[in-house]
């Protein structure tokens, strides 16, 4: 995408590779500034995107830098800013969530790494301004989660060498964690489930590595995937920066790959938040923001109409419903984004406060509708993220009842709340 700006370039002394490489993209105007006045520079200039060019360390007051930019940044108020940043291998960012790469990266890279976090600001301006219309307007707009990303995002770990068990472990405590043994189990947690970020562990040979960024790279919907390789196979790496923009080879242990991950993946998390938000502005607050199913007020009353629809036509309705043993907040979520993967565009399905999910299948008998659920239920147990390690899947309990020639909306709810599907 275009770069318009302005850009803020920070550095101890001139970076005129940095922005060269900037200007290459399109990027204009582009200012540059040295630490000491980084904070009045965002003040000042209220750029799009900040370069963070160097780490500051020539300074001695680097910390108090970081800082002062930092909260300037907070304070703006408007779209995200992404700040991208150069460092060390031994570096720490000072600012916070920067995305960080390698201080020996190609100064394009940087421009096109800009140029990926941009689109999420771009989808959050879209997102701010929708619901600044339709604020003004009048009409009821859902609420923008306020949690941070992390709390909902799932990161893909790939591996199967010495290091997987830790590598696994030290993603795990930071976000939801699917594992994968082999490219085979890899590509299909990708296609099943949305995933905000991958790693590459050991284990693999260089060409299953090659073969796994090349399937990446060719497929539109991962080219913006933060992926972290550990470890070596610098050539393999390397020759991929181009088309994968948040690709980093990270040579450390565990911690410091989760340290330096982690900020793609709560950007890449926050985007596909904004998504569902615009999905949910776009349809007049119908839609769960945090799910991706109807919202509860809407459920209910689509509810009562394919209901009656369904009487008067003399078809069939049937419902069913899905609760989770061992489950928690995340494990809900989780459920509620695959069931709206799975379900039929006929059909609806919302998720309930208790955190059970009702699914409606319109002109559906209970034969059909158990086929489907079971289809549900089997994706569901082995495709959630479990409140632990301990065990492999979870599992989901259904109830399922069909519209009877005596029912309403209470008696058909009452009976899927008690009537276990056999199976």
């Amino acid at each position: 995408m275009a770069l318009q700006g302005p850009f803020l370039v920070v550095a101890d002394s001139p970076a005129p590779d940095v922005v060269e490489a900037l200007r290459a993209a399109g990027a204009f105007p582009i200012v540059e500034a040295d630490w000491p006045d980084a904070a009045a520079a965002v003040a000042s200039v209220e750029p799009e995107g900040v370069v963070l060019a160097d780490s500051g360390s020539a300074s001695e007051r680097a910390d108090a830098y970081g800082r002062a930019l930092a909260d300037q940044l907070k304070a703006g108020g408007g779209p995200f800013t992404p700040v991208i940043t150069r460092l060390r291998e031994d570096g720490a960012s000072l600012v916070p969530d920067a995305l960080a790469m390698s201080a020996s990266a190609p100064a394009a890279a940087i421009a096109r790494r800009l140029a990926a976090a941009m689109r999420i600001r771009a989808l959050h301006a879209t997102v701010l301004r929708r619901t600044e219309t339709l604020t003004s307007r009048g009409d009821q707009v859902p609420a923008m989660p306020v949690s941070d990303p992390l709390e909902e995002a799932t990161v893909l770990v790939a591996g199967r060498g010495r290091s997987y068990p830790g590598l696994a472990i030290a993603v795990g405590e930071r976000v939801g964690l699917v594992g994968a043994l082999s490219v085979e189990s890899a590509a299909r947690a990708l296609n099943a489930r949305d995933i905000d970020g991958m790693v590459i562990g050991d284990g693999f040979s260089p060409r299953v590595v090659e073969a796994l960024l090349t399937v990446l790279a060719e497929d539109a919907r991962f080219r913006g995937l933060p992926v972290a390789v550990l470890g070596g196979q610098p050539s393999v790496v390397e020759e991929f920066y181009a088309a994968l923009p948040n690709l980093e080879r990270i040579a450390e242990g565990h911690g410091r790959l989760v340290e330096r991950f982690l900020p793609f993946v709560r950007l890449h998390a926050f985007g596909q938040r904004l998504k569902r938000m615009l999905k949910s502005l776009d349809a007049k607050g119908m839609i769960d923001p945090s799910t991706g199913l109807l919202a509860h007020d809407v459920f209910w009353r689509d509810l009562n109409r394919a209901v009656d629809d369904a009487e008067k036509r003399g078809v069939g309705l049937s419902i069913a419903r899905f609760s989770f043993e061992r489950g928690d907040r995340r494990t809900s979520l989780d459920a509620a984004r695959l069931v709206s993967r799975l379900m039929r565009q006929v059909d609806f399905a919302c998720r309930e406060a208790d955190d059970s999910i009702f699914a409606v299948f319109t002109e559906t008998d209970l034969r059909a509708a158990h086929v489907i659920a079971r289809r549900i239920a089997s994706v569901l147990k082995h495709t959630m993220l479990a409140p632990d390690r301990k065990r492999s899947g979870i599992e989901t309990a259904v109830t399922l009842a069909t519209l009877k020639p005596t029912d309403n909306v209470e008696s058909l709810i009452a009976r899927v709340a008690g009537e276990v599907a056999a199976g």
